[in-house]
C-alpha cells in the first residue's frame, strides 16, 4: 500500500465535496482541481492548485481541454513498482497522482429534459472525466478512483485511521468506476441513436437498434411484492421518478411503486406517460397461493400504468 500524497478533484456533483477535500487537506494531501471545482474549494478556504499549474497549459477551448495531458495521465498511469516507469516520469518531470475524485457531466439529466437541444447534449458529453476515471481504475493498485460522493466518508475515515487505502478498497472503487463509465457511454449511445443533428433530443420515435439498460441502486426496500421477497430500488440516472425522502425508513415495493407513479401523475388509465413495477405477472392478493396467479387480460393491463425510460 502507498500513501495518498496528491489528488485531482474535478466533479459535476459537488455534494459533500468541501468536507471531503478539507479532510484530505488536513491529512497532508495536495489538492489539484479544475474550473468550478477549484473555485468552490478556494472559496471554502481550502488550499488548491489549478490544473494549469500542474500541466503548464491553461484550460482552453471553452473547457473542452483541461486534463488531457501527459502530466495528468502519466501521473496516474505509471506503475510505482516499475523502475522504467518511475524513470520515465522522473525524466519528464511528471508528479505521481495517487487519487482521482471525478464524477461526470450530467448527460442523462440533460437528455431527460423536454426539448433538450442537440448542441446542449453534445456539450454534456464528458471527455476528460471518463479518461481520468479509466486511467485511475486501470492502475488501481497504485491509484484510488472515487466516482461517488457516497464513498467520501468511508475513504476519509480509512485514510485517517490507517494513513492508506487497502488494496480491497481500491479494487472496489475501480469496479464501481468501470461500471460508471460503462453506464455513461451506454446512455450517450442510446440517446444519440434516436436523434439527428437537425432535431431536438426527443424528436425521433421508434425502436432502437440496440437496447441498453443500466441502473444504479438507490436503496434496499423492506420487502418485495410479497413480504417474503427481497426488493431494491434502481434509477437510470435521469432523476425521473426517484425524488423521495432518503432519510425516511426503507419502504416496501408496493408503496414505493405507487409513490413514484403518483409523483409523476401517471395513475390515469390510457395515459401516454405511464409507470409500472418490474413484475412478470400481476398478483391477486387474498387468494390461496395456488389460485393467486392468473393470465392477464387486456382490461387488467390497461389499468396498470406504464412508462418507458426516458419518456
Amino acid at each position: 500500500m502507498s500513501k495518498v500524497q496528491r489528488a485531482i478533484l474535478s466533479v459535476t456533483d459537488k455534494t459533500g465535496l468541501v468536507d471531503f477535500a478539507r479532510k484530505l487537506s488536513g491529512l497532508g494531501v495536495e489538492l489539484i482541481s479544475t474550473g468550478g471545482t477549484a473555485k468552490l474549494l478556494r472559496d471554502s478556504g481550502i488550499a488548491v492548485k489549478d490544473i494549469s499549474e500542474l500541466t503548464g497549459f491553461p484550460e482552453m477551448l471553452d473547457g473542452r481541454v483541461k486534463t488531457l495531458h501527459p502530466k495528468v495521465h502519466g501521473g496516474i498511469l505509471h506503475r510505482r513498482a516499475d523502475n522504467s516507469h518511475r524513470a520515465a516520469v522522473a525524466e519528464h518531470g511528471i508528479q505521481p497522482i495517487d487519487m482521482v475524485v471525478v464524477n461526470l457531466y450530467a448527460f442523462e439529466k440533460t437528455a431527460a429534459k423536454p426539448g433538450a437541444r442537440f448542441e446542449e447534449l453534445i456539450e454534456n458529453i464528458d471527455i476528460g472525466g471518463p479518461s481520468m476515471i479509466r486511467s485511475a481504475a486501470k492502475n488501481f493498485q497504485d491509484v484510488a478512483v472515487v466516482t461517488s460522493p457516497s464513498d467520501y466518508p468511508a475513504i476519509a475515515d480509512e485514510l485517517a485511521n490507517s494513513g492508506e487505502l487497502s488494496p480491497d478498497t481500491k479494487w472496489r472503487l475501480a469496479q464501481k468506476a468501470f461500471a460508471t463509465t460503462a453506464a455513461y457511454d451506454s446512455a450517450i449511445a442510446s440517446t444519440l441513436e434516436r436523434i439527428s443533428p437537425k432535431e431536438d433530443a426527443q424528436s425521433q420515435a421508434g425502436f432502437p437498434q440496440n437496447l441498453r439498460l443500466s441502473f444504479n441502486k438507490i436503496m434496499d426496500l423492506r420487502y418485495g411484492e410479497n413480504p417474503h421477497q427481497k426488493a431494491a430500488m434502481y434509477s437510470d440516472g435521469s432523476g425521473v421518478g426517484v425524488a423521495m425522502d432518503a432519510s425516511s425508513k426503507a419502504r416496501n415495493f408496493p408503496t414505493t411503486t405507487s409513490s413514484i407513479c403518483r409523483r409523476r401523475g401517471t395513475w390515469r388509465r390510457n395515459s401516454p406517460t405511464r409507470c409500472a413495477p418490474l413484475s412478470s405477472t400481476p398478483i391477486l392478493a387474498g387468494r390461496p397461493p395456488e389460485k393467486r396467479w392468473r393470465r392477464p387480460t387486456k382490461k387488467h393491463w390497461n389499468a396498470i400504468p406504464y412508462r418507458p425510460s426516458g419518456v
